[in-house]
């Protein structure tokens, strides 16, 4: 059995999900600000993570292949965190790799 997968309709969106999704255009503005500030943050946390993984790499003269080995994934995926392939990785999977290095991650809450 074949699933049909063909879109007959498309809603045209306005740049903001939360005014599409019918929230008064203020708190739509404000919930938009708000989810914008959270992905950035992610990204520069994973950045950060993604840089003590190509930091540690780099102390020990280690190949993307032998790193690989070490963290227990595929030479691609060391590939993506030494170019910051943010988009391809969780929070979490990126401080289980720093683990497997011995590097401890603390989280502070503000």
């Amino acid at each position: 059995m074949k699933t049909d997968t063909k879109i007959r309709h498309r809603t045209a969106a306005d740049g903001n999900v939360f005014q599409d999704l019918g929230f008064p255009p203020k708190e739509a503005k404000r919930l938009l600000l708000n989810a914008d500030a959270q992905i950035d943050e992610a990204i520069r946390l994973k950045r950060q993570l993604m840089d003590e993984i190509a930091g540690w790499m780099e102390a020990k003269h280690m190949t993307q292949a032998t790193a690989a080995d070490l963290l227990q994934v595929t030479r691609p995926r060391v590939s993506d965190v030494v170019n910051h392939k943010v988009q391809k990785f969780t929070i979490d999977a990126l401080v289980g790799m720093l683990a497997k290095i011995g590097k401890r991650v603390s989280l502070g809450i503000q």
